[in-house]
Formats: structure tokens, C-alpha cells, sequence
């Protein structure tokens, strides 16, 4: 092997080469830019029909009215710019933290940076899963094997060989070995981006949401349109004023259709997705944000989810000859600098089975075990030139280092893996190998991984095939120890409240899995280890067992990756929602399979990052959990918002159409319909989506994923709500129009329509507690909105430019008072029933 020893290039250098070259990433057309939404904007049916009132206007010789409704179309504009800015803003943010990551040497020292950062020069450490950042030449590696199927179709991987100065390409992936590779180009100097690939990283797929939404508004707008023809016609026929009637019917359809439901469903789970990746949860598509809150099942990896993945080793078991009698030892890393010469041959041969500069904790913990005991001793051998490597295999959960010594002819093997694996190398007896499980079930009990290691000689190098064709010998077994997260127990106690079951999937021993398990509180203690599946028993099952059996199990050890996938399946056969955790590359299937699959950020391959709909930056459990509840706060939120929508919606539509029909004065223009939608548009997108979580949101069992947002239940009551608000403005107006002049009830009837609007944002923003009780909950941008919308009725009916072109006359105290009261007693029958609701439950 090439042993290479470039140091990569220096902080300095490499940022100023990525000054020079710009950052390594291809063109793409994901990005809006402002015109792009502007565009799109006005295209949408409601500035349509606010662009064609604002002509008729001008039209009828209406100069103000019309120049006051094309203002109107730039704030509303102006405001969606603004809220699609800052969904386009939280979407580059993730787009940013979900490309591909690089581990590259920078002063000598592995480094993981963005991939967009990667410059020529640089030195790549490859391992197996990584999505290659750039162009690049194999400096040295071991069974470097790539697919390039992106850039040649050709479906089987492609062997490199360091020596031949192989080529690496961007974009390709890395499915087997390890090794360095120097970047030669990037960006669209590499030869993906000479080919022109633009390869997307976040998702835009429709959501079910999005599916169901567009459903509903279709309906919606063939009712408005007929709604708004027959209003035309019946107002022209009736009044012979044609112009009126069309601009009646430009006011129907407006209040008819509900376009912020589009707002909603893109501007909450964007910003959402923000929100997670603040609490370390990268959302990589944001369909995911849905199924989050509704999943009951959650698959989680022990080692660094539950785990700290922080290992230390502190017992070792040596077995020195087949005769011999075993000795066991407790590492005291505090009290002594000794140990005794018995274990020697153990942490030698251990870290020999490592790479030399690990990046996996366990091969660390063997080289700070060396470190530590065997320093300037003749069992540490940096000397030594490394001839020939065995990887794990599904087959073998073992790995093998051959060694060229300094001294004598024959190669030096040090082999380790699963107590299991060992034992089956080195071909032991019955009585051995029961001696040896003695051993490792003890260390499992205590919580401990342990890792079996064994050695042999080779002359010669032509290598075997396989590892089984070495002599190998025992020598014994280290027990490490990876603490708990400290904050597991009680993230694990809160998902069992919210009725989600907490699965440990792990490739650990039976016991040791059970042990953190009892830990972490997802079995009791006193538990038999009947309560575990293993992978043995697993691979022995049906589907239909398997089904079965996972309804009384919590732990499942022993698991080889490609049984993850029969574990999700099985669990979604019983109609469970699945989110999974996953980090190595034969994890993807699993994670694409999952409803929601969740990958390691830290220890993830890019392979598993790709699959997944989530990334855990901090590969931490209780993240997952923080996601969850925020997962089920933008789900509240998203049903509060578009609860409010539907029911604002029908006040507006019944005022435009109703007085109309009942021959009464026209109460609402396309000029009355803009000023609501200044509303209407902030309070659904900015306050509802500043909603705090419900104090009861983990408390409940999980959704329903199948139902809609809008199921009989809450579609029927914000129907019913806005029913409510619709009486009571109509009975205003009625009785305003018999005591005031027709200006003066107009006035009235729109302060109380206001009101009401700015009640059913109170109302709805509560679904469980009193109107009154949600006031004192903090939402900053409700009070702005109230604020703003209450300041902006008193310029509309109290300063006489605006008073006009509205067709109002000021209201005297009491008439402001009235109407303000009416619109806020407008939601007391449904605050009624959310008492009667409260007292019952």
C-alpha cells in the first residue's frame, strides 16, 4: 500500500483557493428569485380579480377607487414577498446543511466541512457510503470500489486501484474500502458539471396535504365561479346595472375563494422545517413534517442515538492458550499506569485490528488503551507496514489486518469483532467456547459491548481468499463501556406518554442490549432477555411471525442491517407509522422504506443522508423526540390556521352575496374584500405559524395519518363557526341599515364583520382552552396583526379620503363600541361549547 504522508492543504491556503474558484456546487433552478414569486403572485385568481375590479373602476371614471385597489395589489403583493422571502430564505438554509459533507485533511488534521467548500488540492478521506464531493486522483486505498452509475448508466461498481493514479469523479459513490484521494476539480469544472446533472437535494414533491387542499379549493372555485355568474346575473336583472353586478360578482369570488390555503401549507411547514433544523433535525423533504406527528413506532440504533458513542474499554478477559486458565481485569485508568503482562498480547493484537488513525470510537478506545498502558513498550508497532485487510461482511461480523513485522519472515494477523465471529475463526471446542460465552454474558450484563480479538501467522503473500484459511488462536475479549445519554430516560418516559413505542435496534450482543435498554426505561429491569428478538431468531421467522412477535418486544440485538428492512415492513404490515434511524449504507433501504427515516448527521454515510427524510445533526435520541413534538405543533397549527380560513370565508362570501339577494344595498366591494385579505393573509401564514406548542401535545396518542386535515368533524365546525359569525353580521347589518343611513350600516356591519375576524383569530388559535385563557399565552405577531388591523379600520372609517372610497360614514362611540362587541360575542356559542367540552372531559 501507498502509505502517503501529504498533510493536506493549510486553513489559509484552502480559503484562498475557494475565493479564487468559487464554491464547489453546480448551477441550480431551485432557487425563486423575487421576480419569479412575483409573477407567479399575480397569476393567482385573487389579484386576477382585484387587477380586473381595479379596471372596471377606472372604467366607470372611478379614478380613486381603482388607483386605491391597484395599491391594494401592491401591499397584498408586497406581503407575499415577504413571506415567500422568508420560506425561500429557511428552504436555502437547508439546502445549505443537507448537501454533501467532506472529510478532508486541513494542517494534517481530518476535518468535515460542507462539500460546496471542497477546493483542488485538497486531500479527501473516503470510507464506505460517502458521496465523492469533487473530482479527484487515488492517492492510496484498500478495495476502493465506485459505482459511477450517475455519470455512466453502468449499474456495477468500478474497482480503483491507487496505484494506476484511478480517477474518482464527482458525485459518484463510494460502495466499498476506504482510502485518500487529492480533488483535481470542482464544480462545474468536474466532469459532472461539465456534463450538465444539476442533482437536487431537498425535495418539492406534493404533499397529501397539498393533494387534499388542491382538491377542496377546486371544488371551492367551480362554486365560486357559479356563484358569482348567477350573482351577476340575478343583480343585472334585477338593478339593470350591469357594471354594479359585475363588480358584485368580482367581490363574490374573491370572498369565496380561500387562496391562502396555498400560503399555509407552503409558508407553516417551511418555516417549520427551519424550526427543526434549529433544534439539530435537518429536513430533507418536507412532506416528512406530516408523518412526523403522527408516527407510534420509533426504530432507533443504540451506539451514539441512545449512547453518547463515547467508548471506553474497562474489562478485558485474556485467554493465553487453550490450557491456560482465564484471567479477567477491571481497567483503572485513575489509579494505575500498569497492567498485567497476561492482557498485553490482547490491547496489542487489538489495535492492530484497527486502522491507524481511527475515526470509529471503539478502534479509538484501543488506542487510547494502548496509549495509556503499553507506551514505549515493544506491543505498539509503528513500524510495522500494513500488507492486506479483511473487512466485516454480513456473513462474518469480523475484520482482519495482515502485517508486515520488521523482524522475522512470517506475516503477522490480528483479527476482531463479535465474541462469536472470533470464536468461529478460531475453530474452538465445546468447552472453550461455552468458557468464553460465560465471559461475554457477563460483560453484557453489565451494559457492556465486547468485542472478541485472536491472532495468527502467515508466510507468504498470496492471501487467502477468506479469513477462515488463517490459523487464527484466541486471545480474549474487551468489554466497553458507552455511557447513556444523560437526557434519554426521560425523552423515552415522554414518548411512551404520547403513545409511541420506543424499538432498540442494535447489532449488539442480546444481554448488552437488554442492559441499556433497562437503562433507557424501555424494559424493566427484572425483564428476561425473552423479551429481545435476535437476528437469528428473526432470519427463522414468517412474516406473519414476525409481525406477531414485534408486538412483545422492545429490543431486537444481534440485527444484521439488511433485517431492518423486514422489521419496517413488518411493523407497517400492522399498520403502524414507522420512523427509523439508520447511518450506514446498508441502512438506505430501511430509511426509504420507513415513513419517516431518520440519518445519522454526525456518524451517517451520505448514502443513509440521502435516503432519509430527516438528518440528526446530533445524532441524539431526545432530538428525535423534540422533532416529534414539534412535528405534532405544526400539524395544531396547520389545522388552526386552516380552520380559520374556511370560516372567515363564509361571513365574507354570505356579506357579498347575501344583502344583494335581499335587495338590500351592496355592503361589500372588491376594495372591503382587499382590505380583509390584509388580514386575513398575515394572520393565517404568520401568526398561526407562530402558535406555541399545546401544553397537552405529548400527552395525546398519535394521529391519525390517514385522516384528512379537514375530516367531517373539523370541516362541519369551521363551517358552523363561520355560519355563526355570518348571523351575527348579517342581523347588524339589518338592523343598522332601519337605524342609520346606508353608509353609516355599511360602516357598522364592516366594523363588526372586522371584529368577528380578529375573534375567530382568538377562537380558532385555542381549541381546547377559553378565548380568555388564550390571551395571556405569548404570540407577539398576534398582538402586531390586532394592532395593526384595529389602527387601519380607524383610518378606513374615521378620516374622510379613505372614509369615502370605502362609502362609510364615521361612527359615533357607542356605534363603535356596539359593533366592536358584536363581532367579539360572535364566537361565544363555540367558546360555550369548548367549556361544556372541558367540563366533560
Amino acid at each position: 500500500m501507498n502509505q502517503n504522508d501529504d498533510a493536506g492543504l493549510s486553513a489559509p491556503e484552502a480559503a484562498q483557493r475557494l475565493r479564487q474558484d468559487g464554491p464547489n456546487a453546480l448551477p441550480s433552478a431551485q432557487r425563486r428569485k423575487w421576480r419569479h414569486i412575483a409573477r407567479e403572485t399575480l397569476q393567482e385568481p385573487m389579484f386576477m380579480l382585484l387587477l380586473a375590479a381595479g379596471t372596471l373602476y377606472l372604467l366607470l371614471g372611478d379614478l380613486h377607487e381603482g388607483l386605491v385597489l391597484f395599491g391594494l395589489v401592491l401591499v397584498v403583493l408586497a406581503m407575499t414577498l415577504y413571506q415567500e422571502g422568508k420560506t425561500e430564505r429557511a428552504l436555502d438554509a437547508l439546502r445549505d446543511l443537507s448537501s454533501p459533507r467532506a472529510m478532508v485533511l486541513r494542517d494534517g488534521q481530518p476535518v468535515r466541512i460542507a462539500g460546496h467548500e471542497v477546493v483542488c488540492g485538497d486531500v479527501l478521506l473516503l470510507a464506505e457510503g460517502d458521496r465523492i464531493a469533487a473530482d479527484a486522483v487515488l492517492i492510496d486505498g484498500s478495495e476502493v470500489r465506485v459505482d459511477e452509475s450517475l455519470l455512466t448508466g453502468e449499474a456495477v461498481p468500478v474497482d480503483k486501484d491507487a496505484r494506476a493514479d484511478a480517477a474518482l469523479f464527482s458525485g459518484t459513490l463510494l460502495v466499498r474500502g476506504h482510502g485518500r484521494a487529492r480533488v483535481t476539480a470542482t464544480g462545474e469544472r468536474s466532469e459532472i458539471g461539465r456534463i450538465g446533472h444539476v442533482l437536487g437535494t431537498l425535495g418539492n414533491e406534493p404533499s397529501p396535504l397539498k393533494q387534499q387542499t388542491a382538491h377542496l379549493l377546486k371544488v371551492l372555485a367551480l362554486l365560486a365561479l357559479a356563484a358569482s355568474v348567477l350573482l351577476v346575473l340575478a343583480h343585472g336583472w334585477i338593478r339593470g346595472d350591469w357594471m354594479a353586478a359585475l363588480l358584485a360578482g368580482i367581490a363574490l369570488a374573491m370572498a369565496m375563494l380561500p387562496q391562502e390555503f396555498t400560503v399555509v401549507l407552503t409558508v407553516l411547514p417551511a418555516l417549520g422545517a427551519w424550526r427543526l433544523a434549529k433544534k439539530n433535525v435537518l429536513t430533507r423533504r418536507i412532506a416528512a413534517i406530516e408523518t412526523l406527528g403522527a408516527t407510534s413506532v420509533l426504530c432507533v440504533d443504540k451506539t451514539g442515538t441512545l449512547t453518547e458513542n463515547r467508548m471506553t474499554v474497562v474489562e478485558l478477559y485474556a485467554q493465553d492458550g487453550a490450557a491456560a486458565p482465564a484471567e479477567s481485569l477491571v481497567v483503572d485508568y485513575a489509579h494505575s499506569s500498569e497492567l498485567p503482562e497476561a492482557f498485553h498480547t490482547l490491547v496489542e493484537y487489538s489495535i492492530l485490528a484497527s486502522v491507524a488513525d481511527p475515526f470509529d470510537p471503539m478502534e479509538k478506545a484501543f488506542h487510547r488503551l494502548g496509549q495509556h498502558f503499553l507506551k514505549d513498550t515493544e506491543h505498539l508497532h509503528h513500524d510495522w507496514t500494513l500488507m492486506q485487510e479483511y473487512g466485516l461482511t454480513p456473513e462474518l461480523r469480523a475484520m482482519s489486518h495482515v502485517w508486515r513485522a520488521t523482524t522475522g519472515e512470517a506475516h503477522v494477523v490480528a483479527a476482531k469483532g463479535s465474541p462469536e465471529a472470533i470464536v468461529d475463526l478460531c475453530h474452538l471446542g465445546r468447552d472453550a467456547q461455552a468458557r468464553i460465552a460465560r465471559a461475554v454474558e457477563s460483560m453484557a450484563a453489565k451494559g457492556l459491548r465486547v468485542l472478541g480479538v485472536a491472532q495468527a501467522r502467515f508466510v507468504g503473500e498470496h492471501w487467502p481468499a477468506v479469513e477462515h484459511d488463517f490459523d487464527f488462536e484466541f486471545i480474549g475479549l474487551l468489554g466497553l463501556a458507552d455511557p447513556l445519554r444523560p437526557e434519554i430516560a426521560a425523552a423515552v418516559a415522554q414518548c411512551h406518554t404520547a403513545g409511541i413505542r420506543v424499538l432498540m435496534i442494535t447489532g449488539d450482543y442480546p444481554a448488552t442490549a437488554r442492559a441499556i435498554a433497562a437503562e433507557a426505561g424501555l424494559v424493566s429491569a427484572g425483564d428476561a432477555l425473552d423479551g429481545v428478538l435476535t437476528g437469528e431468531e428473526l432470519a427463522t421467522l414468517s412474516d406473519a411471525a414476525l409481525q406477531a412477535r414485534l408486538q412483545a418486544v422492545a429490543v431486537c440485538a444481534r440485527i444484521a442491517p439488511a433485517q431492518k428492512l423486514r422489521i419496517v415492513q413488518a411493523l407497517q404490515a400492522t399498520g403502524e407509522r414507522v420512523a427509523m434511524t439508520g447511518d450506514g449504507v446498508n441502512d438506505a433501504p430501511a430509511l426509504k422504506a420507513a415513513h419517516v427515516g431518520v440519518a445519522m448527521g454526525g456518524r451517517g454515510t451520505d448514502v443513509a443522508r440521502e435516503a432519509a427524510s430527516l438528518v440528526l445533526l446530533d445524532d441524539n435520541f431526545a432530538s428525535i423526540v423534540g422533532a416529534i413534538r414539534l412535528g405534532r405543533r405544526i400539524f395544531d397549527n396547520l389545522r388552526k390556521s386552516m380552520s380559520y380560513i374556511l370560516a372567515v370565508h363564509v361571513p365574507i362570501a354570505g356579506m357579498a352575496l347575501l344583502p344583494v339577494l335581499f335587495g338590500w344595498p351592496t355592503m361589500l366591494y372588491p376594495l372591503h374584500i382587499a382590505f380583509l385579505e390584509l388580514v386575513i393573509d398575515p394572520a393565517c401564514s404568520m401568526v398561526f405559524e407562530n402558535e406555541p406548542t399545546e401544553g397537552d401535545v405529548m400527552q395525546r396518542p398519535p394521529r391519525d395519518a390517514q385522516a384528512p386535515l379537514f375530516g367531517g368533524a373539523a370541516l362541519g365546525l369551521a363551517l358552523v363557526q363561520g355560519i355563526g359569525v355570518l348571523l351575527v353580521v348579517l342581523g347588524a347589518y339589518a338592523w343598522a341599515a332601519d337605524a342609520m343611513t346606508e353608509d353609516q350600516a355599511r360602516a357598522f356591519a364592516f366594523v363588526t364583520l372586522v371584529s368577528s375576524n380578529l375573534a375567530l383569530i382568538l377562537s380558532n388559535r385555542a381549541r381546547a382552552r377559553s378565548l380568555w385563557a388564550s390571551l395571556w399565552v405569548p404570540n407577539r405577531t398576534l398582538w402586531i396583526v390586532i394592532g395593526v388591523t384595529l389602527v387601519l379600520l380607524g383610518v378606513a372609517v374615521y378620516w374622510p379620503a379613505a372614509a369615502t372610497l370605502f362609502a362609510f360614514e364615521p361612527l359615533v362611540g357607542v356605534g363603535l363600541g356596539t359593533a366592536l362587541l358584536l363581532g367579539m360575542a360572535s364566537v361565544f356559542w363555540f367558546e360555550a361549547i369548548k367549556f361544556s367540552r372541558r367540563r366533560t372531559a
